[in-house]
Protein backbone atom coordinates (compact mmCIF):
# COMPACT_ATOMS: atom_id res chain seq x y z
CA UNK A 1 0.00 0.00 0.00
CA UNK A 2 2.98 2.09 0.74
CA UNK A 3 4.59 2.17 -2.28
CA UNK A 4 0.78 2.35 -3.87
CA UNK A 5 0.82 5.87 -1.88
CA UNK A 6 4.00 7.56 -3.43
CA UNK A 7 3.54 6.32 -6.79
CA UNK A 8 -0.16 8.30 -6.93
CA UNK A 9 1.63 10.99 -4.97
CA UNK A 10 5.00 11.21 -7.21
CA UNK A 11 2.62 11.28 -10.62
CA UNK A 12 0.54 14.47 -9.20
CA UNK A 13 4.08 16.34 -9.40
CA UNK A 14 3.64 17.04 -13.28
CA UNK A 15 0.21 17.68 -12.87
CA UNK A 16 0.18 20.24 -10.28
CA UNK A 17 3.51 22.02 -11.95
CA UNK A 18 1.49 22.15 -15.63
CA UNK A 19 -1.67 23.42 -13.79
CA UNK A 20 0.24 26.19 -12.03
CA UNK A 21 2.40 27.02 -15.48
CA UNK A 22 -1.02 28.08 -17.43
CA UNK A 23 -2.18 29.83 -14.81
CA UNK A 24 0.34 32.10 -14.00
CA UNK A 25 0.85 32.72 -18.02
CA UNK A 26 -2.57 33.12 -18.84
CA UNK A 27 -2.95 35.89 -15.30
CA UNK A 28 0.02 37.49 -17.09
CA UNK A 29 -1.37 37.95 -20.52
CA UNK A 30 -4.98 39.13 -19.55
CA UNK A 31 -5.34 42.72 -19.97
CA UNK A 32 -5.06 44.68 -16.94
CA UNK A 33 -2.85 45.11 -14.16
CA UNK A 34 -3.51 45.18 -10.18
CA UNK A 35 -2.72 48.74 -9.93
CA UNK A 36 -5.23 50.03 -12.87
CA UNK A 37 -7.53 52.02 -10.71
CA UNK A 38 -10.41 54.53 -11.94
CA UNK A 39 -8.22 57.60 -11.32
CA UNK A 40 -4.79 56.40 -13.09
CA UNK A 41 -1.30 56.51 -10.61
CA UNK A 42 1.37 58.87 -12.08
CA UNK A 43 3.86 56.95 -14.13
CA UNK A 44 6.83 57.35 -11.67
CA UNK A 45 4.42 56.06 -8.77
CA UNK A 46 2.96 53.39 -11.08
CA UNK A 47 7.07 52.09 -12.37
CA UNK A 48 8.35 51.98 -8.75
CA UNK A 49 5.08 49.81 -7.69
CA UNK A 50 6.05 47.19 -10.59
CA UNK A 51 9.66 47.64 -9.73
CA UNK A 52 8.79 46.64 -5.80
CA UNK A 53 6.78 43.75 -6.89
CA UNK A 54 9.11 43.11 -9.84
CA UNK A 55 6.96 43.22 -12.59
CA UNK A 56 8.63 44.83 -15.27
CA UNK A 57 11.19 41.86 -15.51
CA UNK A 58 10.65 39.23 -18.48
CA UNK A 59 7.86 36.87 -17.85
CA UNK A 60 10.50 34.01 -18.06
CA UNK A 61 12.42 35.64 -14.92
CA UNK A 62 9.01 36.31 -12.84
CA UNK A 63 7.67 32.66 -13.68
CA UNK A 64 10.98 30.99 -12.29
CA UNK A 65 11.27 33.57 -9.43
CA UNK A 66 7.51 32.15 -8.64
CA UNK A 67 8.86 28.41 -8.65
CA UNK A 68 11.32 29.61 -6.40
CA UNK A 69 9.15 31.09 -3.65
CA UNK A 70 6.86 28.21 -3.88
CA UNK A 71 10.00 25.52 -3.74
CA UNK A 72 10.05 27.34 -0.13
CA UNK A 73 6.17 27.19 0.67
CA UNK A 74 5.83 30.75 0.33
CA UNK A 75 2.87 32.28 -1.85
CA UNK A 76 4.04 35.93 -2.13
CA UNK A 77 2.36 39.51 -1.26
CA UNK A 78 -1.03 40.59 -2.45
CA UNK A 79 -0.84 43.00 -4.70
CA UNK A 80 -4.01 44.75 -3.64
CA UNK A 81 -4.32 43.89 0.04
CA UNK A 82 -1.75 45.83 1.90
CA UNK A 83 0.09 44.51 5.13
CA UNK A 84 -1.42 40.88 3.87
CA UNK A 85 0.30 38.32 2.61
CA UNK A 86 -1.68 35.57 0.35
CA UNK A 87 -0.66 32.84 3.12
CA UNK A 88 -2.42 35.52 5.42
CA UNK A 89 -5.29 35.95 3.92
CA UNK A 90 -5.98 31.87 2.97
CA UNK A 91 -5.24 31.41 6.72
CA UNK A 92 -8.05 33.58 7.53
CA UNK A 93 -10.65 32.55 4.93
CA UNK A 94 -9.83 28.61 5.85
CA UNK A 95 -11.70 27.50 8.52
CA UNK A 96 -14.84 29.07 7.42
CA UNK A 97 -14.77 27.38 3.88
CA UNK A 98 -13.42 23.81 5.75
CA UNK A 99 -16.16 23.99 7.78
CA UNK A 100 -18.48 24.57 4.79
CA UNK A 101 -17.28 22.38 2.37
CA UNK A 102 -16.79 19.47 4.68
CA UNK A 103 -19.89 19.68 5.98
CA UNK A 104 -21.62 19.56 2.53
CA UNK A 105 -19.09 16.78 1.79
CA UNK A 106 -20.39 14.34 4.87
CA UNK A 107 -23.85 15.16 4.27
CA UNK A 108 -23.71 14.31 0.40
CA UNK A 109 -21.69 10.99 0.95
CA UNK A 110 -24.12 10.10 4.16
CA UNK A 111 -27.33 11.43 2.34
CA UNK A 112 -26.06 9.85 -1.44
CA UNK A 113 -25.75 6.77 0.01
CA UNK A 114 -28.64 6.23 1.86
CA UNK A 115 -30.56 7.30 -0.45
CA UNK A 116 -29.30 5.08 -3.24
CA UNK A 117 -29.56 1.69 -0.89
CA UNK A 118 -33.05 2.85 -0.35
CA UNK A 119 -33.99 3.59 -3.94
CA UNK A 120 -32.28 -0.29 -4.80
CA UNK A 121 -34.23 -1.93 -1.57
CA UNK A 122 -37.66 -0.54 -3.09
CA UNK A 123 -36.99 -0.79 -7.42
CA UNK A 124 -39.85 0.37 -9.10
CA UNK A 125 -41.71 1.35 -5.81
CA UNK A 126 -43.11 4.54 -4.91
CA UNK A 127 -40.37 5.51 -2.80
CA UNK A 128 -37.91 4.53 -5.69
CA UNK A 129 -39.72 6.86 -7.64
CA UNK A 130 -40.03 9.80 -5.21
CA UNK A 131 -36.39 9.42 -4.82
CA UNK A 132 -35.38 9.10 -8.40
CA UNK A 133 -37.64 12.70 -9.14
CA UNK A 134 -35.77 14.36 -6.29
CA UNK A 135 -32.55 13.32 -7.46
CA UNK A 136 -33.45 14.55 -10.93
CA UNK A 137 -34.42 17.94 -9.44
CA UNK A 138 -30.95 17.88 -7.91
CA UNK A 139 -28.88 17.41 -11.06
CA UNK A 140 -31.04 19.61 -12.98
CA UNK A 141 -31.51 23.21 -10.72
CA UNK A 142 -28.17 24.49 -10.73
CA UNK A 143 -27.31 25.95 -6.99
CA UNK A 144 -27.08 29.33 -8.18
CA UNK A 145 -30.87 29.13 -8.34
CA UNK A 146 -31.68 26.91 -5.86
CA UNK A 147 -30.10 29.44 -3.51
CA UNK A 148 -31.81 32.23 -3.88
CA UNK A 149 -35.37 30.34 -4.01
CA UNK A 150 -34.55 28.79 -0.84
CA UNK A 151 -33.20 32.32 0.83
CA UNK A 152 -36.90 33.71 -0.35
CA UNK A 153 -38.80 30.58 1.42
CA UNK A 154 -37.20 30.33 4.38
CA UNK A 155 -35.43 33.09 5.36
CA UNK A 156 -37.51 35.79 4.13
CA UNK A 157 -41.44 34.27 3.57
CA UNK A 158 -41.39 31.82 6.57
CA UNK A 159 -38.52 33.58 8.41
CA UNK A 160 -37.16 30.44 9.98
CA UNK A 161 -33.60 30.39 9.27
CA UNK A 162 -30.82 33.92 8.41
CA UNK A 163 -30.06 34.42 4.19
CA UNK A 164 -26.62 35.10 4.73
CA UNK A 165 -24.25 36.16 6.86
CA UNK A 166 -21.75 33.64 9.50
CA UNK A 167 -23.22 35.21 12.57
CA UNK A 168 -22.56 33.55 15.63
CA UNK A 169 -21.24 30.21 13.81
CA UNK A 170 -24.18 28.52 14.56
CA UNK A 171 -25.86 25.31 12.23
CA UNK A 172 -29.12 27.85 11.61
CA UNK A 173 -26.47 29.62 9.79
CA UNK A 174 -24.76 26.97 7.73
CA UNK A 175 -27.77 25.02 7.00
CA UNK A 176 -29.01 26.56 3.80
CA UNK A 177 -25.47 26.65 2.35
CA UNK A 178 -24.64 23.28 3.06
CA UNK A 179 -27.82 22.24 1.25
CA UNK A 180 -26.86 23.89 -1.84
CA UNK A 181 -23.41 22.60 -1.92
CA UNK A 182 -24.30 19.26 -1.11
CA UNK A 183 -27.61 18.88 -2.96
CA UNK A 184 -26.27 18.07 -6.83
CA UNK A 185 -23.96 15.55 -4.79
CA UNK A 186 -26.41 13.94 -2.97
CA UNK A 187 -28.18 13.45 -5.76
CA UNK A 188 -25.24 11.94 -8.09
CA UNK A 189 -23.93 9.86 -5.14
CA UNK A 190 -27.22 8.49 -4.65
CA UNK A 191 -27.70 7.29 -8.12
CA UNK A 192 -24.28 5.61 -8.18
CA UNK A 193 -24.83 3.32 -5.33
CA UNK A 194 -28.41 2.83 -6.57
CA UNK A 195 -27.04 1.16 -9.40
CA UNK A 196 -24.46 -0.72 -7.98
CA UNK A 197 -26.35 -2.05 -4.76
CA UNK A 198 -29.01 -3.23 -7.53
CA UNK A 199 -26.17 -4.99 -9.42
CA UNK A 200 -24.70 -6.11 -5.90
CA UNK A 201 -27.62 -7.70 -4.50
CA UNK A 202 -28.05 -9.91 -7.91
CA UNK A 203 -25.00 -11.21 -7.28
CA UNK A 204 -24.32 -15.08 -6.80
CA UNK A 205 -22.58 -14.65 -3.12
CA UNK A 206 -25.75 -12.27 -2.11
CA UNK A 207 -28.09 -15.16 -3.53
CA UNK A 208 -26.03 -17.74 -1.86
CA UNK A 209 -26.48 -15.73 1.71
CA UNK A 210 -30.11 -15.50 1.27
CA UNK A 211 -30.39 -19.47 0.69
CA UNK A 212 -28.44 -20.00 3.90
CA UNK A 213 -30.96 -17.70 5.81
CA UNK A 214 -28.88 -14.85 6.68
CA UNK A 215 -31.07 -11.32 7.34
CA UNK A 216 -31.52 -8.62 4.90
CA UNK A 217 -29.83 -6.54 7.22
CA UNK A 218 -26.74 -8.66 7.86
CA UNK A 219 -26.56 -9.21 3.95
CA UNK A 220 -26.22 -5.71 3.23
CA UNK A 221 -23.69 -4.07 5.79
CA UNK A 222 -21.51 -7.33 5.77
CA UNK A 223 -21.94 -8.66 2.06
CA UNK A 224 -23.46 -6.69 -0.07
CA UNK A 225 -22.11 -2.74 0.99
CA UNK A 226 -18.66 -2.91 0.66
CA UNK A 227 -18.71 -4.06 -2.66
CA UNK A 228 -21.13 -2.10 -3.72
CA UNK A 229 -19.07 1.83 -2.35
CA UNK A 230 -16.78 0.61 -5.27
CA UNK A 231 -17.97 3.65 -7.73
CA UNK A 232 -19.05 5.58 -5.19
CA UNK A 233 -15.51 5.75 -3.59
CA UNK A 234 -14.40 6.35 -7.25
CA UNK A 235 -16.69 9.49 -7.13
CA UNK A 236 -15.44 11.28 -4.10
CA UNK A 237 -12.23 12.56 -5.55
CA UNK A 238 -13.86 14.27 -7.93
CA UNK A 239 -16.76 15.67 -6.15
CA UNK A 240 -14.39 17.06 -3.40
CA UNK A 241 -12.94 18.90 -5.83
CA UNK A 242 -16.62 20.35 -7.13
CA UNK A 243 -17.56 21.06 -3.41
CA UNK A 244 -14.56 22.90 -3.23
CA UNK A 245 -14.69 25.15 -6.18
CA UNK A 246 -18.30 25.28 -5.83
CA UNK A 247 -18.23 26.73 -2.26
CA UNK A 248 -16.80 29.75 -3.59
CA UNK A 249 -19.90 30.56 -5.57
CA UNK A 250 -22.12 29.43 -2.66
CA UNK A 251 -19.56 31.47 -0.03
CA UNK A 252 -20.60 34.68 -2.54
CA UNK A 253 -24.34 34.21 -2.52
CA UNK A 254 -24.61 33.48 0.99
CA UNK A 255 -22.09 36.30 2.32
CA UNK A 256 -19.48 34.07 3.84
CA UNK A 257 -16.47 35.01 5.10
CA UNK A 258 -14.51 32.16 3.17
CA UNK A 259 -11.82 31.97 1.28
CA UNK A 260 -14.17 32.65 -1.84
CA UNK A 261 -14.52 36.10 -1.21
CA UNK A 262 -10.93 36.59 -1.52
CA UNK A 263 -10.48 34.97 -4.75
CA UNK A 264 -13.38 36.69 -6.76
CA UNK A 265 -11.94 39.83 -5.34
CA UNK A 266 -9.07 39.37 -6.61
CA UNK A 267 -9.85 38.07 -9.65
CA UNK A 268 -11.65 41.43 -10.33
CA UNK A 269 -9.03 43.27 -9.14
CA UNK A 270 -6.10 41.37 -11.36
CA UNK A 271 -4.59 40.69 -8.16
CA UNK A 272 -1.64 37.55 -9.55
CA UNK A 273 -0.41 36.89 -6.14
CA UNK A 274 -3.62 35.81 -4.41
CA UNK A 275 -5.41 34.18 -7.79
CA UNK A 276 -2.53 32.22 -8.00
CA UNK A 277 -2.24 31.19 -4.38
CA UNK A 278 -6.03 30.49 -4.10
CA UNK A 279 -5.33 28.17 -7.55
CA UNK A 280 -2.58 26.64 -5.85
CA UNK A 281 -4.03 25.69 -2.59
CA UNK A 282 -6.95 24.20 -3.98
CA UNK A 283 -4.93 22.33 -6.33
CA UNK A 284 -3.19 20.82 -3.77
CA UNK A 285 -6.16 20.12 -1.42
CA UNK A 286 -7.93 18.61 -4.69
CA UNK A 287 -4.79 16.58 -5.15
CA UNK A 288 -4.72 15.16 -1.26
CA UNK A 289 -8.36 14.33 -1.02
CA UNK A 290 -7.92 12.17 -4.50
CA UNK A 291 -4.83 10.48 -3.64
CA UNK A 292 -6.96 9.51 -0.37
CA UNK A 293 -9.63 8.34 -2.38
CA UNK A 294 -7.45 5.98 -4.12
CA UNK A 295 -5.82 4.41 -1.03
CA UNK A 296 -9.42 3.78 0.19
CA UNK A 297 -10.28 2.62 -3.73
CA UNK A 298 -7.62 0.72 -3.23
CA UNK A 299 -8.61 -0.79 0.18
CA UNK A 300 -11.99 -1.90 -1.05
CA UNK A 301 -10.08 -3.56 -4.31
CA UNK A 302 -6.57 -4.86 -3.45
CA UNK A 303 -6.32 -5.57 -7.59
CA UNK A 304 -5.91 -1.59 -7.95
CA UNK A 305 -3.01 -1.38 -6.36
CA UNK A 306 -1.02 -3.59 -8.77
CA UNK A 307 -1.75 -1.43 -11.67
Amino acid sequence: MLAFALRRLLSTIPVLLIAVTACFFILRLAPGGPFDQERALPPEVLANLRAYYHLDDTLIVQYLRYLGRLAQFDLGPSFVTKDFSVARQLAIGLPYTLILGGTAFVVAVLGGIAAGIYGALYQNRAADYVIAAMVMAGLVVPNFLVAPILQLVFGIKLDWLPVGGWGDGSPRFLLLPVIVLALPHVARISRLMRGSMIETLNANFVKTARAKGIGRRRIILRHALRPALTPVVSYLGPAAGYLLTGSIVVEQIFGLPGIGRYFIGAALNRDYGMVLGTVIFYMVLIVALNLLVDLAYAWLDPKVRTR
